[in-house]
């Protein structure tokens, strides 16, 4: 499923993510549904869709901070998935996650020194390189000056402590870099500010990101491509222009249309979709959009659809297009 000749860095085959029910009447919560993508190195691969469609979990799946239930997820050709031990702690100097709160992932006992000295000393590092010099380095690369290290979290602003976020999380230079909603809980102007961050780090460090966020218009600023998720599963991935000039799942139409338009004159038609989003513990049989969808047939309850390139580069999950 390459998108382009790109090396691939990352491969997820048929993932799946289930919980247990809060009681046993209830069903598993089948978070990430038979989940397939790759991501080749260099990219953004962006993902999308309402809150409680698994996106987070997938992304804390791909760092292995959740194992999943069943499938295989490859880094650089070695599934990752049923890593243990010391092969999973040496893994994850590749992979590495910014999370959503900035003020919820710092440790307020510690200063900004003792944060960033972490990665370090949990990997045995200290004493075979200069880590006093990295942080250092890592502060310039986020736009921070020394004395920042002597402060604590509560000291920061909500963007510079996002940006220790993000320092931390290139301290062992990683491969992919995991961006779970990284800047909505930040000002608008904020934002701005971090993502361009993200992006020239991305181009001066030859980083990889897994983008997740519900923000459309983020979205289209940072990814390469994009994957459109549903109550689990991946309905339709692209790259982001690819969608614009050309949706067809009805459920990336009805999202899409949803993004507010500055021109007056292009004004798009809003698509409300009717209903409730289904529960993740009792999925609609066959495709799990078909209960909203306008555009569905008897098939669409029966029979689950596959992801299948409808054009190049450009996979959609839809009964329509078979």
């Amino acid at each position: 499923m390459a998108a382009n000749e790109k090396e691939v860095l990352v491969k997820a085959d048929r993932v799946k993510v289930y919980f247990n029910g809060r009681s046993r009447r209830d069903g598993k919560v089948k978070a990430v549904d038979d989940v397939s993508f790759e991501i080749m190195k260099g990219e953004t691969f962006g993902v999308v869709g309402e809150s409680g469609c698994g996106k987070s979990t997938l992304g804390r799946t791909l760092v292995r901070l959740q194992k999943p239930t069943d499938g295989q997820i490859y880094l650089n050709g070695t599934d990752i998935s049923q890593l243990k031990g010391e092969p999973l702690k040496q893994m994850r100097k590749d992979v590495q996650i910014i999370f959503q709160d900035p003020s919820a992932c710092l440790n307020p006992r510690r200063t900004i020194r003792q944060i960033l000295m972490e990665p370090f000393k949990i990997h045995g590092l200290t004493g075979k390189i200069d880590a006093e010099k990295r942080i250092l380095e890592l502060l310039q690369l986020v736009g921070l000056d020394e004395y920042h290290l002597s402060r604590y979290p509560h000291e920061l602003s909500g963007g510079q402590k996002q940006r220790i976020g993000i320092a931390r999380a290139l301290a062992l230079e990683p491969k992919l870099i995991i961006c779970d909603e990284a800047v909505s809980a930040l000002d608008v102007s904020v934002q701005a500010q971090v993502l361009n961050l993200l992006q020239e780090l991305k181009e001066k460090l030859g980083l990889t990101y897994f983008f997740i966020s519900h923000n459309l218009n983020v979205v289209y600023q940072v990814s390469d491509r994009v994957g459109v998720m549903y109550l689990g599963r991946m309905v339709e991935i692209a790259s982001y222009d690819q969608l614009y000039e050309k949706r067809y799942h009805p459920y990336t139409e009805a999202l899409l249309s949803a993004i507010p338009q500055i021109d007056q004159e292009v004004q798009s038609k809003r698509i409300h979709l009717e209903g409730e989003v289904p529960s993740p513990s009792n999925p609609p049989s066959g495709c799990h959009f078909h209960t909203r969808c306008q555009k569905a047939c008897d098939r669409c309850k029966k029979e689950t659809p596959q992801l299948r390139e409808v054009d190049p580069g450009h996979f959609v999950a839809c009964h329509l297009y078979e």
